[in-house]
């Protein structure tokens, strides 16, 4: 087997990505800006640094043949599109760069990259789609942190492709299952628990669980085609339906109200303002209400064909995450 880096290692995703790496015998090196227990007992070597500045980055790359990119920030606030444009675009730029620039043997040249399925597995209609869609750049314009990764994507393939780096894109959905100890894929449904969802939004989910993205990632390294893209994705379920489901596993009644998709957006914007006017942060926003209002339905066959991607049972994955969130839920009470 071979040593590979993780960038954003201590993530939703890097945790598991990284347990799975181990397990199929490779050797994992993470670079973060902050130290994980449960890497450290995976046997993870820890590199603390930053993807966008500091010596740490080319430490981190000696005699690695691969990295896995998924460094990045997860953010709804349009206040935070200069940060995550600049972690995503410039971070990804400044890896392929000094990747190229790595000497000795063995060099990384390969670059597993996640990115989303909302770069292009996102309509306003109730379609799936597939790795041929276009970039969804005009539905996603107003969504910071969708649009600078169609940006990151962009740029790792021509870039990667001028320096002779190999790049595979993964596109997770919705990442959900247990882990998620920032709450960056799950707080909506830490929300649902805690019944702080009003209204039935009138859009599509689609969601998978972060083990089985994990797996097909690191299958990735040597399945993956260069240039290639690969929609990770379980369920195509309606909002009303997911909230069904969730409500089940939860034993909370789901939301019965129904507004108009203007009225929705209205009101979320004047809680927003409201909100943000006394320094808290709003229990929901415009941004978000828009996203419930679109379809996020994807096809992964090419995953399932090349990558061996295999959802599980998403029932399952509810309960799970369920589970996970009620910990830190039943805490607070």
């Amino acid at each position: 087997m071979t040593a590979v880096l993780v960038t954003g290692a201590t993530g939703f995703l890097g945790e598991h990505l990284c347990r799975v790496l181990v397990e199929q015998g490779h050797t994992v090196r993470g670079l973060a800006r902050s130290r994980s227990a449960v890497l450290a007992d995976l046997g993870v070597e820890h590199v603390r640094g930053d993807v966008l500045d500091g010596p740490e980055l080319d430490k981190a790359l000696v005699g690695v043949t691969a990295v896995f990119h998924l460094a990045g920030a997860v953010s709804r606030d349009p206040d935070d599109a200069q940060r995550m444009m600049r972690l995503h675009v410039d971070g990804t730029r400044r890896v392929l760069e000094r990747m190229a620039a790595t000497g000795g043997s063995p060099s990384p040249r390969r670059m597993i990259l996640a990115s989303t399925s909302g770069t292009i597995g996102v309509s306003k209609d109730d379609v799936i789609l597939d790795e041929n869609a276009p970039y969804a750049e005009e539905i996603v314009a107003g969504w910071p942190y969708y649009a600078s990764k169609i940006y990151q994507e962009r740029l790792a393939f021509e870039h990667g492709e001028r320096l002779g780096i190999e790049v595979v894109a993964v596109n997770p959905s919705l990442l959900l299952g247990p882990g998620d100890r920032r709450l960056s894929s799950t707080g909506d449904v830490r929300k649902f628990i805690k019944r702080q969802i009003p209204v039935v939004p009138t859009g599509g989910i689609n969601f998978v669980d972060a083990r089985d993205a994990a797996l097909a990632t690191a299958n990735a390294l040597t399945a993956g085609r260069p240039g290639q893209r690969y929609l990770l994705g379980g369920p195509n379920w309606t909002m009303k339906e997911f909230f069904a489901r969730l409500g089940r596993v939860a034993n909370v009644a789901p939301p019965r109200l129904k507004l108009p998709a203007k009225l929705n957006r209205w009101g979320a914007t004047l809680v927003e303002e409201l909100w943000r006017h006394r320094g808290k942060e709003p229990p929901v926003d415009r941004i978000s209400v828009e996203m419930s209002e679109h379809y996020w339905w994807i096809d992964s066959s090419k995953a399932e064909r090349e990558l061996g991607f295999s959802p599980r049972d998403p029932q399952l994955t509810l309960v799970d995450t369920v589970s996970y969130l009620r910990q830190g839920v039943d805490a607070e009470s």
